[in-house]
């Protein structure tokens, strides 16, 4: 209890001021973002304000980043409006959503009590990036018609298009001012509000002023609103939003929505640590502090699973909030919790202004948060390295846009595991030589180097694993058709890190092939681990070669010397 007691002491001393302030600071920008996000999923507006209360407390509680914020994102916002239209008939979409959320909690919590934080790397760069790049454009086009003041909708471009061509009302004229000359002040204060406030205040000032610009955008599109009588004018409003209820609202238990909810909760799941991880790192180096991924799938599934009891929506972490919550001055989770009672406040005192809030205002500030997102240099960068990853990249993109994230994910996910099989298939064998005057050994295609009559050397570029092992006889094989005259094959073993079963199997096959030609097997330089497990799987029953410290020593002692098994 006396360390308890000293540690909390100590941090009233340091870091709550900190805290509080950068609470504050996210707690005004959380709320036009959460309102935005619901709307983007198709949900009532109060979802997204649900979602940034209990779930930040419980990230706070078992996460392990001091300054991710934990909320609505937009990617994960699409993929719930996406889902929503697998739900059975007569499933409100908020019901979908606390499912959704829900399941995503359990398969977060249960890929962390499987230890399945390895999962991530499912999503390698190009799919990422292209899958980002993807969402960020269907952002963008399903909120042109909000901004519009058009009834169109959709998730994709095919269903944006389809939807507003069909509509007897593609804008409405009073709606699209709001939406433009929101639009429009977003984005010049984006891009000047700071360089103008640092000419009277200091850039630290500055810098948090000039991030409430969307608060005050907001703040005047009520006032105008309000005005003005906008809804009579048949302008789209936010509506009214139910008193806060702090009672636990179990999601729907209808088997049939969960069993139809599953496998978009499944990518939901993935996409929520894979993005929030990338952020959570991301910050870590700059603050100089470790994040545990495990840590980070059980403050997820734990901030989920509030969103589900809650009347919230699916969560994960935010990079801008992040951020914003950085340079604000966060230095520990507890800045997490101030944000949620922060905005619990903000609910009960703003509940009214909001309802006239515009919806194309909102749509605005999803557009120009859209905006900053995109960035199409990885592309270029990925084609010129590697041409088949920079069109996976595409293809994930494209598809993101034009089928939607199911389709993008489980394509890219399973191309990028082919790529993973057709590189590994084939283990990489070089025929290596003396390096003149030295004890370093060289692909003989890449150096001017000496070889011994009669003596073979080869390296083994990669681990023996069931995806290669079969070819191991065949690609030494025919190394050996260059030098019909060997009696011994050396094989350096320094780049193998593991041996399973399979490559165990096809390491005794390739014995027995040298030993019909009367060719001895030998290694070197096999690391501890992997000599473990060659000798846990029995091998000094068959195997007859020898095994050598180092390569060297054995070019140079083709007669044999003592075994170091």
């Amino acid at each position: 209890m006396r360390f308890n007691v000293d540690r909390w002491r100590g941090y009233g001393q340091g870091a709550f001021h900190d805290d509080l302030v950068a609470a504050f600071v996210v707690s005004v920008l959380l709320i036009p973002q959460s309102l935005a996000y619901a709307l983007l999923a198709g949900l009532p507006p109060q979802a997204g304000l649900y979602a940034s209360l209990l779930p930040l407390v419980a990230y706070a509680a078992l996460g392990s980043s001091p300054a991710m914020g934990v909320g609505p994102v937009a990617v994960i916002a699409l993929m719930v409006a996406q889902a929503i239209g697998d739900a059975p008939a007569g499933t409100t979409p908020h019901a979908a959503a606390l499912v959704l959320a829900a399941e995503a909690g359990l398969m977060l919590a249960l890929a962390g009590w499987l230890r399945l934080d390895a999962l991530a790397a499912l999503l390698s760069v190009p799919v990422l990036h292209g899958f980002e790049t993807g969402a960020a454009l269907s952002i963008l086009l399903s909120q042109l018609p909000v901004l519009a003041g058009a009834s169109a909708h959709g998730s994709n471009l095919p269903q944006v298009l389809q939807s507003w061509i069909g509509t007897q009302t593609p804008w409405v004229p009073l709606t699209a001012l709001y939406g433009g000359v929101a639009l429009a002040a977003l984005w010049l204060s984006r891009r000047h509000a700071m360089r103008l406030l640092a000419r009277w205040l200091s850039p630290r000032r500055a810098a948090l002023l000039a991030r409430l610009a969307p608060l005050v955008v907001l703040m005047l599109a009520m006032a105008v609103a309000a005005a003005t009588n906008a809804g009579a004018r048949g302008v789209e409003l936010v509506g009214a939003l139910p008193e806060l209820a702090w009672g636990a609202v179990l999601p729907p238990l209808d088997p049939a929505l969960w069993r139809a909810m599953l496998p978009s909760a499944a990518l939901i799941a993935l996409v929520t640590f894979v993005s929030s991880l990338v952020v959570a790192e991301s910050l870590a180096r700059r603050q100089g502090v470790r994040i545990s991924p495990r840590r980070e799938l059980a403050g997820l599934a734990a901030a989920n699973l509030a969103a589900a009891v809650s009347a919230g929506m699916p969560v994960a972490g935010s990079f801008t909030r992040s951020v914003v919550n950085l340079d604000a001055g966060a230095r520990t989770r507890m800045a997490g919790v101030f944000t949620a009672v922060l905005m619990g406040v903000a609910m009960w005192l703003l509940a009214e202004p909001l309802a006239v809030l515009p919806t194309a205002v909102l749509a605005a500030t999803i557009i120009v948060a859209i905006l900053a997102m995109f960035d199409w240099r990885p592309f270029g960068a990925a084609w010129r390295y590697d041409r088949v990853e920079g069109l996976l990249m595409a293809v994930v993109a494209a598809l993101t846009l034009l089928a939607g994230v199911a389709w993008a994910l489980g394509v890219g996910v399973a191309a990028s595991i082919a790529l993973l099989l057709r590189r590994t298939a084939r283990p990489h064998v070089a025929l290596i030589g003396r390096v003149p005057d030295t004890e370093h050994y060289r692909n003989v295609g890449r150096h001017d180097v000496q070889l011994i009559p009669g003596v073979v050397g080869m390296r083994i570029d990669e681990s023996l694993l069931f995806v290669n092992a079969r070819q191991l006889s065949d690609v030494v094989l025919q190394q050996l058709g260059r030098y019909p005259d060997t009696r011994r094959v050396v094989l350096l073993m320094s780049p193998v890190n593991r041996i399973d079963f399979s490559g165990l199997v096809a390491l005794h096959a390739l014995h027995d092939a040298l030993a019909a030609r009367d060719v001895r097997l030998d290694l070197s330089e096999v690391k501890g681990p992997v000599l473990d497990a060659l000798h846990g799987g029995g091998w000094t029953r068959w195997f007859t070669g020898r095994v050598y410290l180092s390569h060297h020593q054995a070019m140079e002692d083709p007669r044999g010397s003592p075994d170091l098994r």
